[in-house]
Formats: structure tokens, sequence, C-alpha cells
């Protein structure tokens, strides 16, 4: 396709941002990825978090604008210096493990015409199984614990439909660059892995939401570069589910909902436990729990009560129906009948 000057002003500029940190193979792919896109893009930006495999001399040789880091300093806070440097409306934010169809960027693009959808994602099929689906976007429940939808589940009419969401995961989505300024940037206090899910909750509880659109059609590899339930994603998982509840719970509804928040964390407990992960798991939530009270007192305002349970109960029939729809992961069986 060939998009004249009016149509991309209508639609608006896009900056693709892509936090990366070593895997310099990754990072070519993506790129070559990016440069056969049929939507034109104004700047690619890889904000590098201290490579020591020659990933910014590559990215700068094809054609990428590089921000250097001077070490890892996480996800979140790669993310966040990419915004700084924004300079268009719109930014897409890209894992370095992702691989793109053509017209990924203007199936994004086309929805956001409409000024009540502030963001958009797309289906992300698993790169390792054919047929299968990484995820779609994301829900999350009382327990504090959340589920890519889609995740490991055939590819089928459940996730061909578009929908309004209200958490898309940084894997491959596309923002307006005001909606930061409106909600703030990510917390770079969960460094990586829960920093999307708790952007998605604050636009959730301040209005905005976004669209899930089924046609843009990305691949994921998952955990490339720390890989897939290592413990320290595991770790880091388990930490950051106990700082969103510290961030966003209202003292009265941890009360209330202590019930499903213990068994929705004793379940994950059990899953880190398959992937022999378990030390890991304990690990971040002694870590959690340890910085508990600052969260607390460092989120100066917490959320309404009764939005947030709007909020979480919506997103928890949107869990039961979808795992109805497709079958029950025992995870969410079980959570479901004791909650």
């Amino acid at each position: 396709a060939v998009y004249s000057k009016s149509e991309v002003l209508i639609m608006g500029g896009v900056t693709v941002v892509i936090p990366h940190w070593n895997r310099h193979e990754l990072l070519a792919s993506v790129l070559a990825d990016l440069r056969a896109q049929t939507y034109p893009i104004d700047e690619v930006l890889v904000v590098d978090n201290g490579s020591t495999d020659g990933s910014p001399e590559l990215a700068q040789a094809l054609g990428a604008r590089v921000v250097r880091l001077p070490s890892n300093r996480g996800f979140a806070a790669a993310v966040n210096q990419g915004i700084d440097e924004c300079r268009s409306e719109l930014v897409a934010i890209l894992n370095n493990d992702v691989s793109l169809s053509p017209e990924w960027l203007h199936r994004l693009v086309q929805p956001l015409d409409d000024p009540a959808i502030s963001f958009t994602t797309g289906k992300l099929l698993n790169t390792n199984h054919k047929g299968y689906l990484d995820g779609t976007f994301d829900l999350l429940s009382r327990a504090g614990c959340a589920w890519r939808a889609g995740n490991a589940r055939s590819d089928g009419a459940p996730w061909s439909t578009p929908r309004r969401i209200f958490s898309a995961p940084l894997t491959a989505s596309l923002f307006r660059v005001e909606l930061f300024r409106a909600v703030g940037k990510l917390d770079e206090r969960y460094i990586s892995y829960m920093e999307d899910v708790d952007l998605g909750l604050r636009c959730a509880l301040n209005g905005r939401s976004g669209l899930y659109v089924p046609d843009a059609i990305a691949w994921h590899a998952g955990s490339a570069t720390l890989g897939s339930r290592s413990p320290e994603v595991v770790r880091l998982i388990a930490r950051n589910q106990v700082l969103l509840a510290a961030k966003h719970y209202p003292g009265k509804l941890v009360v209330r909902w202590f019930w499903a928040i213990l068994v929705g964390q004793l379940l994950w407990g059990v899953v880190a436990l398959r992937h022999r992960a378990l030390l890991a798991f304990l690990r971040g939530k002694m870590a959690g729990l340890a910085f508990w009270i600052p969260m607390r007192r460092q989120s100066s305002t917490r959320a309404d009560p009764l939005r947030l349970r709007e909020v979480l109960e919506a997103n928890e029939r949107n869990i039961r129906e979808l795992q109805r729809q497709t079958g029950f992961d025992l995870y969410w069986r079980i959570y479901f009948r004791l909650t």
C-alpha cells in the first residue's frame, strides 16, 4: 500500500520504540520487519540497556536511532526513555523477539481515527508452535494475577473478533503519546513484567480504553532474552503481583478480597513449583512484601474502591467466559471454584 501525505497526517505519524539488551540477531530480524511495513514509520528508536554484543552499532547501521543507557535499567525504564524521545503522535512499543506481518502497523493505526480509542494491539501467534497463540490482550483478576488472554490456545473464532480492551501487552502495541501524559508512563519500580498490566489498570481507572485488532498479526518467541519461566522471570512476576496490589488496592478491598488474593497467589506458587521455580517465587513474594509499605507510601492516591471493583470484576467475568469457551486451564478452574 502507498499512503499520501494527507492520509498519514490524518492517521498520525508513528515512532517505534524497541527496548533492547543483547541478542543482536533478534534486533536485526525485527528491524527488517519494520522496513517491510506498508505504513510509513517516522523513526525507529532502539533504547539499548547496556548491550555488550554490538547491538547499538548494528541498529545504527540498519537505520535506527539508538539511545544508549549505561547499564541494564530494565524494560520499563527503557520504554520510558523511548517515550521521552518520541517526536510523533503515536508510539509503537515492540519487544525485540517479535516478527511482524507487513500490514501489522497499518491495521493498528486505522482504528485510532476514533478519538475514544487510546491504544491498539493485535493477535500474537506463538513462533514455536504453529497455529497457537502467544496471546492477545491482558486481563487482571482480583488476586493480582493476570492472564494473557489466549495464551497457549489454538487460534480460532474467540480470538478473531475486534473488542474493546483495557490493557494491551507491551510486546507489540500502538499508543497515543498523549495517553502517557494523561495517565503517566510506565512505573519503573516494576523493572520488568506486569508494568503493562499496571498501565492498563491506570487506563481503565481513568476511563481510557483500547481496541484489540485481530487482523494485526505478529509472532512472539516469548522471553527470548531471559528464558520462559526462568527463575528471574518468576521472581519478578511474583514480586510485581504484590507491588500491583500495594499500589492500587485500598485497604478495604485488600480485606474484602483477601481469600481471592490468597487462593490466586498460592495457585501461582504451585505453577512455579511445577516449573521448578518455587524458590524464585518465594524470593519474589518476600521482596514484594518488603516493599509493601514503601510502595503504599509512595503511591499518594489509590483507586476508588467502587471503580476498582467494577474493573476487576468485569475482568474476571471476561476471564471466566473466555476460559469457558476455549477450555479451562487448571489454575483458573480451581481459582473460580474456590472464590
